[in-house]
């Protein structure tokens, strides 16, 4: 369960149903939105060799329909429900190949960038806050490594082997991440990046069309294992929540070979109909910022489990100070988005910001420096996040900061989804009180 797990033991039920709403994005919602990015790349290629292919009108019907992302998704929910040892070696294969690809763009890219498209490095049309809006939408394109938490279960050694592998994925992933994008920049203007297509029309455009193809040709070829991977997680959230009475018994229901096909088929066909039918600019901001949301929740989690309420009388607790280092972080987000805008020239917003900032900073030094350790956890033989709560609360403001520069659109997206999940839980809260009082009342009668 991941995030879910990690909110429920430490903040209560209510706020693992919000933790689970954006796991939700993060799983479902980006596999979706990477089955649709795969439907467009085919017609990006088959448009970059024959535009008057009559296969365009077959592929690209209108209406929003995308029939190749219905190709994909539907083929990774079928190949999950024969199970994840089935699934275990096409993973194994794809992701080897997956990493070899994006070796192959960032070498190539980098071996052709020109230094005058890096120069300036930061575009001045965009400045410091372009380049944070841009990660904001991007961010989920970056996600992945926390599902392991959520196949955890499934792991040899968890306790040992499923922090290494976080760590590990983290490494790497970061550094091809970097690699890849600071090679794209320098090897096209950035003026002239394709958002459908980044590196092989970027190959094109320098002369390269053998690289061009092979990078076409292999996002094709990968990005169904993305599809595969990242939906996997969803059927385990459920099941998990269906164990805690937050979902149907249905979810927990499980076949001769333990695989979860009831969570699995009811996921994919979640996540079959989004990607066939939601254009894909429609779910970049609002699953990026439920990530983004999700992860604030396990920082938080991380600085409950190991800090604890100071004793002095007449001091908050710990978490009344943690809700206040969020919110102080969200309001900042959105006060320095403002400070840094080019047209900010009010006073009181630079006022406003100086306060905010303050108040963060206070507020993470008392959290910090009069919330003691919980108990004596070095002895307990398990991995440890280190520089704890000064990480987590840094964590915490970063992904807060980045939700902070969505625009009011996406900002109300979130806010009503989650709101969404909050009137289920309550309607289900009521709906168990009163079948708890009618059994209280049947069992009186007799």
């Amino acid at each position: 369960g991941s995030s879910y797990l990690y909110a429920k033991e430490t903040m209560g039920e209510l706020a693992s149903v919000i933790a689970a709403a954006c796991l939700t994005l993060e799983y479902t919602g980006s596999a979706s939105a990477v089955a649709r990015s795969w439907g467009d790349k085919v017609l990006e290629y088959i448009r970059s060799r024959n535009s008057e292919s009559f296969l365009i009108s077959i592929l690209d019907p209108g209406l929003g329909i995308n029939p190749c992302a219905f190709v994909v998704s539907l083929g990774s929910v079928l190949l999950l429900l024969e199970g994840v040892k089935e699934s275990k070696s096409v993973t194994n294969f794809f992701s080897s190949l997956n990493v070899s690809l994006v070796m192959f763009m960032a070498v190539m890219s980098m071996i052709l960038a020109k230094k005058e498209n890096l120069t300036p490095l930061i575009p001045p049309e965009f400045g410091a806050a372009g380049i944070l809006r841009g990660a904001t939408s991007s961010f989920f394109g970056y996600i992945g490594f926390d599902e392991i938490c959520c196949v955890s279960g499934e792991a040899k050694n968890p306790s040992k082997n499923v922090p290494r592998a976080i760590i590990l994925t983290l490494i790497i992933v970061t550094s091809l991440y970097i690699s890849a994008s600071l090679g794209l920049a320098g090897m096209v203007p950035y003026e002239e990046i394709s958002e459908t297509s980044g590196f092989p029309n970027g190959f094109r455009y320098v002369g390269y069309g053998w690289a061009a193809d092979i990078t076409a040709l292999g996002e094709l070829a990968v990005l169904p294992l993305v599809v595969l991977v990242t939906i996997m997680a969803q059927p385990r959230l459920c099941y998990a929540m269906s164990v805690d009475g937050l979902l149907p018994q249905i979810f927990t229901e499980m076949d001769s070979s333990g695989n979860l096909r009831e969570g699995t088929r009811i996921a994919g066909i979640v996540m079959v109909t989004i990607a066939t039918l939601v254009p894909f600019s429609y779910l970049d901001d609002l699953i990026s910022s439920g990530i983004l949301l999700a992860f604030t929740m396990t920082d938080v989690s991380v600085i409950l489990v190991r800090q604890a309420s100071p004793t002095d009388v007449g001091c908050y607790p710990l978490k009344n100070k943690v809700v206040a280092f969020n919110i102080l972080s969200f309001v900042t987000g959105l006060l320095l988005r403002s400070f840094y805008s080019h047209d900010a020239t009010a006073r009181w917003i630079q006022i406003l910001t100086i306060f905010s900032c303050v108040g963060t900073l206070f507020i993470g030094y008392k959290i910090q420096n009069h919330c003691n350790w919980s108990r004596n956890q070095e002895s307990i033989g398990l991995f440890l996040t280190p520089f704890v709560p000064v990480l987590p609360l840094i964590g915490c403001f970063v992904n807060l900061y980045l939700i902070a520069q969505l625009e009011l659109s996406g900002l109300l997206a979130i806010i009503g989804y989650v709101g969404l999940f909050v009137g289920f839980y309550f309607y289900h809260v009521q709906r168990r009180a009163n079948n708890r009082s009618e059994t209280e009342r049947m069992l009186s009668m007799h």
